[in-house]
Formats: structure tokens, C-alpha cells, sequence
């Protein structure tokens, strides 16, 4: 989808298109029951998600009241009814595990974050992370070497757009992105209850 197609809102993140082509080609939703994106933002995963694959249960979930009201005005206008949004900092109390989980946004909690997304995935089921800060993929790689994943894999995204420059073209480069993929086993669940238990 083009990134044209969504509504945006001033300073209200959007996952790019070449971006979230490759994160849903990761999260293999094909097969997939229930998806879950936290730090949804404008939406523009969740809705592509929902458009791609219209059976699935998707559970959007967001912190900022003015990316609130974009997602839903976004869910309205594609007609994703599907789309659940949940108000809230993740990590948040879920009901059902998921098949597939992405994380585009970590709001300064990205360990506890993703052992939570870890737990809270079926077994074999798909973690996907985007991130634009260094640090933040440098600590979640150093995090995801203690947990048990398997098919562990990183892509470093940098796309450019063709632009208008006086009476010629060039291209115009977006910011680059880190994305992070990984698949869970059956013990995870159990390793982090047993972590919380010791809280």
C-alpha cells in the first residue's frame, strides 16, 4: 500500500511502505489467527495487515491519545473492523497468546517488552521489531541472545524516493531502519512466567 493512502497526523509515526512490506513478509501472517501491533501509530501495519488478510484478529495497541485518534480514524476509513484498538503502554495484561507480534514502538521499555511479546506468543510463532535509534537494536540483539528464539535474522532498510528537483529528479533517501525477526519455541512461555513469579 501506499504511504499516501493513510491519513497522518503532525509528528505521529507511520511504519514506511518498503519498510512494512518487509516486516509483514516476516511476520508470516498467512497462516495466522490473532496479530498483535504495539506502538501502532497511524496503524498503517495493523490496516495493511487487516486489508491482506481479512480472518485475522488484530489487536492494535497504542500510548499516545493523538496517535489514538488517527488509528481509528484510519481503521474507519479502510473499513477494518476486525482492528481492536487497546489504549496503553505495553507491556499490557493480554487474554490469548498470538501467532504473530510487531513492535514499532518501545517507549523507553524494550527488554520488558519484548520477553512480554516472547510469552505471549504460540509456539512458532513470529516476533518482528523496527527501529530507527542504534542503541535500541544494539540492546535488542544483545537482549534477544539470552532468550530462547530461533531464526533470528536482521535487515539494515534503506529506501529511497524519486523527487522533483527543479526541472530534473533525484532520489531523496528516508532515514535507515533496523528490523529484527525471530521465531519462539514452546518453552518460552513457561521461562517467563517463571521470571514474573520471582518478581
Amino acid at each position: 500500500m501506499k504511504d499516501e493512502l493513510f491519513l497522518r497526523g503532525h509528528r505521529i509515526p507511520m511504519t514506511k511502505e518498503g519498510v512494512r512490506a518487509l516486516a509483514l513478509q516476516r511476520l508470516e501472517l498467512e497462516n495466522a489467527g490473532h496479530f498483535i501491533d504495539v506502538g501502532a501509530g497511524t496503524g498503517s501495519v495493523s490496516i495493511e495487515a487487516a486489508l491482506r488478510y481479512p480472518a485475522l484478529n488484530i489487536l492494535a495497541i497504542e500510548r499516545k491519545p493523538e496517535a489514538l485518534l488517527l488509528l481509528a480514524e484510519n481503521v474507519r476509513h479502510f473499513g477494518c473492523h476486525r482492528v481492536r484498538i487497546r489504549p496503553g503502554v505495553a507491556p499490557v495484561p493480554l487474554d490469548n497468546c498470538a501467532d504473530a507480534i510487531f513492535i514499532g514502538g518501545s517507549g523507553g521499555h524494550l527488554a520488558a517488552l519484548i520477553d512480554w511479546a516472547l510469552a505471549h506468543l504460540n509456539s512458532g510463532g513470529r516476533l518482528v521489531m523496527t527501529f530507527i535509534l542504534l542503541e535500541n537494536l544494539m540492546q535488542a540483539l544483545a537482549h534477544l541472545k539470552s532468550c530462547r528464539v530461533t531464526a533470528l535474522d536482521g535487515r539494515e532498510i534503506q529506501v529511497s524516493e524519486l523527487t522533483a528537483l527543479g526541472q530534473g529528479h533525484y532520489f531523496k533517501p528516508n532515514n535507515p531502519t533496523y528490523l529484527l525477526s525471530c521465531q519462539t519455541g514452546a518453552e518460552q512461555e513457561k521461562h517467563w512466567q517463571e521470571e514474573q513469579d520471582d518478581v
